[in-house]
């Protein structure tokens, strides 16, 4: 086993808090990643880390080789970003993450395209409503949906996307329609909710500016196609980006609500961490995708006039 890989599997121990956790992302067992730790700890002389059941905490020794690991691996990727930028053939693993409806609808169909381009290159997708740390879960890039606040992370946005207030007509039929945004309060209002999840607080676009809503519902889940299969069984409504629901608003199961007052946009971006060289194989996803979902998403919205619907 390389000192190199050792290194790698240390600090990512590190990183994520645990080598379960490790082990998983490494796609290793819990005992292989064990064992790199160990070698390492031989080849070094000296314990790097405080091991119980259910913690692990670095040493002081371990404390300071973790922060110089830090700079041998960022030199290793720019050695390895020039080298294929040189060669100019990318080659390895991308992996990316998604929201589910997103990556589920309009990512995981274009992947094989961009695969069939390059074929050195594998993909790995995650897809989750979880907003991840890209840096902990070792993500070389993100397609997001949302309000963009992180600064460490470097955007490239491709469009801002209007998002609506829907519900079945069953539902509307039998709770009735709400006329004005704090009609929301004496309604079911299915909830994105996870842990550092703002989608319980729903803010919207009023005459005299937004107008951000603290609500309750009696169903939360963290899965965002899950909140569109219960407003489809008339469980309540829900808050969805528009090009999400398109086909549902369409055939009349889903119909709008609060037009007048709709939620904030969002923004669909390509988002990567701060690099000062961004690997080739990142770029050239990235191009790709950029180049490639704008369109996708105006086509899906192409002719629908929710209005008309409501």
């Amino acid at each position: 086993m390389s000192l190199l890989e050792n290194i790698e599997t240390f600090v990512r121990i590190v990183d994520l808090g645990g080598m379960s956790m490790t082990a998983r992302q490494l796609r290793l067992s819990p005992a292989v990643v064990s064992h790199r730790l160990q070698q390492l700890e031989s080849h070094l002389g000296v314990r790097l880390l405080h091991r119980t059941t259910r913690t692990l905490q670095l040493t002081e020794p371990g404390t300071a080789f973790y922060e110089a690991c830090q700079g041998v691996l960022r030199a290793v990727e720019q050695a390895e970003g020039v080298a294929l930028e040189a060669g100019g053939i990318p080659v390895g693993n991308i992996r990316v993450s998604a929201p589910l409806g997103l990556g589920r609808r309009m990512l995981a169909p274009l992947l094989p395209r961009f695969c069939a381009r390059h074929d050195r290159l594998s993909v790995r997708l995650r897809l989750s409503d979880h907003l991840l740390d890209l840096v902990r879960e070792a993500v070389d890039l993100s397609v997001r949906l949302a309000v963009l606040e992180d600064s460490s992370l470097i955007a490239r946005k491709i469009a801002d996307y209007p998002r609506i207030l829907c519900a079945a007509p069953s539902y509307l039929q039998k709770r009735g329609i709400p006329r004005e945004p704090d009609d929301l309060f004496r309604h079911d209002c299915l909830l994105l909710r996870f842990p550092g999840s703002q989608q319980y607080r729903w803010t919207l676009q009023t005459p005299s500016g937004p107008v951000t809503l603290h609500l309750r519902g009696r169903l939360d889940a963290d899965d965002g196609d899950v909140l569109t299969a219960w407003a489809l069984e008339g469980s309540g409504i829900t808050l969805k980006p528009v090009f999400e629901v398109a086909a549902h608003l369409r055939s009349g199961a889903l119909r709008p609500v609060l037009l007048d007052t709709p939620p904030l946009p969002v923004t669909l971006a390509v988002v990567y961490p701060h690099r000062r060289l961004l690997p080739s194989k990142v770029r050239l996803l990235a191009d790709f995708l950029v180049a490639e979902l704008g369109p996708l998403l105006e086509r899906e919205l192409a002719g629908l006039d929710v209005r008309a619907l409501a």
